[in-house]
């Protein structure tokens, strides 16, 4: 069995590293099962909206992720709302999906 996604570290990703192949695609969804792929521009992202019952609360989880995304040096697009909060992480050097993109979704998880 494979180490689990929020445990694991980022590893530099720079131009020209791999994406996701579509056979890992599945085995990693498993593990942050309410994540969504979506395409933008071409570009596969994984995101999830979170709520909460405040702007307080929503911006507290914010800071959260973005305290999360320095350790990691891998840094998501954060929509900050009323009650919600819509994470979308992406490598942008490689415009696709990397591990690192999964293992950073899976320790956002982990922040509620």
């Amino acid at each position: 069995m494979t180490e689990q996604l929020s445990v694991q570290k980022c590893e530099a990703c720079q131009v020209g590293a791999p994406q996701v192949s579509d056979e890992e695609l599945p085995v990693l969804l498993s593990q942050i099962p309410d994540w969504i792929p979506e395409v933008r521009d071409g570009v596969m992202m994984l995101e999830r909206e979170y709520k909460f019952k405040n702007y307080k609360l929503s911006w507290a989880f914010a800071n959260k992720v973005s305290e999360l995304a320095e350790e990691e040096f891998h840094h998501p697009a954060i929509l900050l709302e009323w009650g919600k909060v819509k994470i979308t992480w992406w490598t942008h050097a490689i415009k696709g999906l990397h591990r690192n993109d999964f293992i950073c979704a899976a320790k956002t998880d982990k922040l509620l």
